[in-house]
């Protein structure tokens, strides 16, 4: 079944890309376009819709205003040139926060996203029970690491520095082997140094993250997935 979505967007240049990447996903199905939240108000009034890619800076009302203002049940994908309002917009329960230029494997894998949250309604078998710690080599002995005890890990050279809520060891494992292996729900890459635990972050100001008792720069080609991943279902609305 398609899953049906329009565009919210007051550039024709940026809603032809989108047309053409949504007609490349065959299961997404292209129902309206609108110049501004107004103009789309009267295709959201006229059918039910999956998905709404909407822009922020926009005449009269603009992306954020229009979800403050609207009670919407479609998954919102913000398309946008501005990557400053991405807390904001997952504060307002956003889906994902795509910035312009967009390129084509990033939109789909927000869409995947969307097509996945739209499966949920259906029941499916509970996934098997996931332990809470793993074992790793270090200085000739095998140690035991709880997920929730590992702060974050550091890349140096051909090793990786895990910090612990008590200690810290050196082991000789590689960042990408080891971002690989973690849970990705509880664990992400913050830099090409760094993996964190999501759930020890204290605040976000900028591109620094408060974790531990350390501050840890966000790569700025990976704020967005960052702040997203960190923020996304959890930010308390108005």
């Amino acid at each position: 079944m398609k899953m049906k979505c329009i565009i919210v967007d007051d550039e024709p240049v940026a809603r032809k890309i989108l047309r053409e990447f949504i007609e490349e996903i065959d299961y997404l199905d292209l129902v309206g376009q609108a110049e501004n939240p107004l103009k789309a108000m009267s295709i959201l009034n006229a059918q039910d819709v999956d998905i709404i890619f909407l822009d922020i800076n926009m005449p009269k009302l603009n992306g954020i205003e229009f979800l403050r203002t609207s009670a919407l049940k479609a998954s919102i994908i913000m398309t946008t040139a501005y990557p400053d309002h991405a807390v904001e917009a997952f504060g307002l329960a956003v889906l994902d926060y795509l910035v312009k230029p967009i390129a084509f494997d990033r939109f789909l894998k927000a869409c995947n996203r969307a097509k996945e949250i739209g499966k949920q309604a259906s029941p499916v078998a509970a996934p098997p029970m996931r332990s809470d710690h793993f074992f790793i080599k270090c200085n000739n002995q095998i140690e035991k690491i709880l997920y929730n005890d590992l702060v974050y890990a550091e890349a140096m050279m051909n090793y990786v520095m895990l910090y612990t809520v008590s200690k810290k060891m050196m082991v000789y494992v590689t960042i990408k082997s080891l971002e690989e292996q973690l849970p990705s729900d509880i664990f992400i890459k913050v830099h090409k140094s760094f993996i964190v635990n999501m759930n020890k972050v204290k605040s976000i100001e900028g591109n620094i993250l408060d974790i531990g008792n350390e501050k840890i720069t966000i790569s700025q080609n990976l704020r967005e997935k960052v702040i997203g991943e960190i923020v996304k279902d959890r930010m308390i609305k108005r």
